[in-house]
């Protein structure tokens, strides 16, 4: 894989970050990555009635535009890669009803790229902001929205995967079972049949839900729900910005989301590719992990903040 040298931020030994937009860079780039990319780990700009400075768009307008990634996505995964894309939710205008465009823009990715849902995961943030405020904090008439939606989307329906590589630890009533090495078994009011023996080995951990947790502890791993802000404003990121005047991406995601996806979906050697980098959450994911890694990001200050990620990995 090559790169213009005008378009290089930052390498380490595992990656290259590149500014651009994502659409071009890639492209320049598909002879070298088609077929190599295990996973693609990505939060585009979320479809919000409010402009950002990672320039957000609306309407039909953002719908189009990121079905428009989902072949060339698509064409450079390996035969067993996947997507993984965060989306949040939207609000329709001066109204206090939720739109549809997330749902609607997740699906027109998935069937422009002829992709298969493998699993819907969701990310509860408890620190969010009480938005939208006119209907939360003023009216009182609506409740936050705290969580977003990731999809785990693949052209097969066997992507790479393997959940012993994510399990978490037992509860302490499933430790207790295993110590007393028996339960109630039979029939269940779900008339599922539980057998004498279904859970009596012990496996190492818990499969976890789909619905997540990342624990506060930096280097913890996601628990059995996926919830944790992204509000920090003392992590080496935050504090690198403000010593060197940039400002921080505003749409952060904790790094523990990427650790999940990596740890589930790749093996050692396998390239990771985020297309919509932002600070580079992606890309310190998968050095901490020896994954090679390729992020892009169309905003030169946000990529060149990502660099202080890995001044002590």
């Amino acid at each position: 894989m090559t790169t213009r040298d005008e378009e290089v931020s930052y390498f380490t030994a595992q990656g290259v970050a590149v500014v651009g937009k994502s659409e071009e860079v890639l492209k320049r780039l598909s002879a070298n990555l088609s077929g190599r990319v295990q996973l693609v780990f990505t939060s585009p700009p979320f479809p919000l009635n409010r402009k950002k400075k990672y320039n957000n768009l609306q309407g039909d307008a953002y719908k189009h535009w990121l079905a428009d990634y989902a072949p060339l996505l698509t064409s450079l995964l390996t035969p067993t890669g996947a997507i993984v894309m965060e989306v949040g939710n939207a609000w329709e205008p001066g109204e206090p009803v939720m739109s549809t465009l997330a749902l609607e823009a997740l699906f027109a990715f998935k069937e422009k790229g002829h992709l298969k849902l493998c699993q819907e995961f969701i990310w509860h943030n408890p620190a969010k902001l009480p938005t939208p405020a006119q209907w939360v904090t003023v009216e009182r008439i609506r409740v936050k929205d705290s969580f977003t939606r990731l999809w785990w989307m693949s052209p097969v329906s066997r992507p790479k995967a393997d959940n012993r590589n994510v399990l978490v630890p037992y509860s302490a009533s499933m430790t207790s079972l295993l110590r007393r090495q028996r339960y109630n078994s039979g029939r269940r009011p779900s008339e599922h049949q539980i057998g004498a023996e279904s859970f009596l080995s012990n496996n190492g951990g818990a499969i976890p839900p789909s619905l997540l947790s990342i624990p506060q502890e930096e280097e913890s791993f996601p628990e059995s729900v996926l919830i944790g802000s992204n509000t920090s404003s003392n992590d080496p990121y935050s504090l690198y910005c403000r010593a060197h005047g940039l400002s921080p991406h505003p749409a952060r995601m904790p790094r523990q989301l990427a650790d999940f996806f990596i740890a589930l979906c790749t093996d050692a050697g396998d390239l990771v590719l985020d297309p919509f980098a932002g600070s580079n959450t992606t890309g310190e994911a998968c050095e901490r992990a020896g994954r090679p890694w390729l992020a892009v990001e169309a905003n030169a200050e946000y990529a060149s903040a990502g660099a202080s990620r890995f001044r002590k990995l």
